[in-house]
């Protein structure tokens, strides 16, 4: 079977899920583009534990993770079916790597996982398992993470990291309506493009000493770890492609990169 790519997506607010701008629609080409996968396992910001967790559910509910948006947001549902044999597989890979994961058979799906895959595969009949980050532990072990599920590229399941490229969420309601990028956003953006098409992915790793505005771009780790998941789970020889690179609200860079076989 041929190998799927890896995917990155800055997953932005939950209100992409409503919106058909032009983020939403590269969802959509992308989904239209990949080879159609068995399965989804997608690593999520919004689900955050202590080691490493998988969803097992067979019918995993929609979570809408999130207040003070209008009622018509928590009124979509993602019926997605989970995928139970997936996730035990997962966890055996896991754990041959020296990762005591688990699975949670009673979670759901939080819009880091729905709200991209609502426009990737709007009929929601491609199975989904999401996986945990571990804010607590550093690049290096999601990069690891995704390096222990990379076989499951190869047997017809799409690694997906959802995070974003900067999230500083205070700066964002500082210039949410500003209209140009905020010079900061532009430059750790640059950089970080930069290490990712030139395989620099050990520059990328040290990102909090060798990244411009890291702390301002990152106040905290958990949105931008799904990243080291993906290029762990893509490999050194991979072939970057960004598909998108807007910046909302000034400060918020919404990159979304596919990693394609090398």
């Amino acid at each position: 079977m041929e190998r799927l790519p890896t995917v990155f997506i800055s997953h932005g607010s939950p209100m992409h899920a409503l919106d058909r701008g032009a983020a939403a629609h590269a969802w959509e080409q992308l989904g239209q583009a990949l080879p159609p996968p068995k399965a989804v396992l997608v690593m999520s910001a919004h689900w955050e534990t202590r080691q490493p967790m998988l969803t097992g559910a067979e019918k995993p509910e929609t979570i809408h993770d999130f207040s003070g948006f209008p009622e018509a947001l928590y009124r979509i549902q993602y019926p997605a079916p989970g995928d139970a044999g997936l996730a035990q597989r997962a966890r055996k890979l896991l754990a041959d790597a020296g990762f005591g994961a688990t699975i949670d058979n009673t979670r759901g799906l939080d819009h880091g996982a729905w709200s991209p895959l609502l426009h990737m595969y709007p009929q929601a009949n491609v199975p989904v398992v999401q996986l945990s980050v571990q804010p607590a532990l550093d690049a290096r072990h999601h990069y690891e993470l995704g390096r222990a599920l990379a076989p499951l590229a190869g047997e017809g399941v799409l690694l997906l990291g959802s995070g974003h490229m900067t999230h500083n969420l205070r700066d964002w309601m500082l210039n949410m309506h500003q209209p140009q990028p905020v010079a900061y956003a532009i430059e750790f953006q640059s950089w970080v493009g930069q290490r990712i098409k030139l395989h620099e992915h050990e520059a990328l790793l040290d990102y909090r000493n060798q990244a411009p505005h890291a702390l301002r771009a990152h106040p905290t780790d958990e949105h931008f770890l799904p990243l080291f998941f993906a290029l762990g789970a893509a490999g050194q020889n991979a072939q970057p492609q960004r598909i998108y690179d807007g910046i909302d609200g000034g400060v918020l860079a919404m990159d979304a990169w596919v990693f394609g076989a090398g």
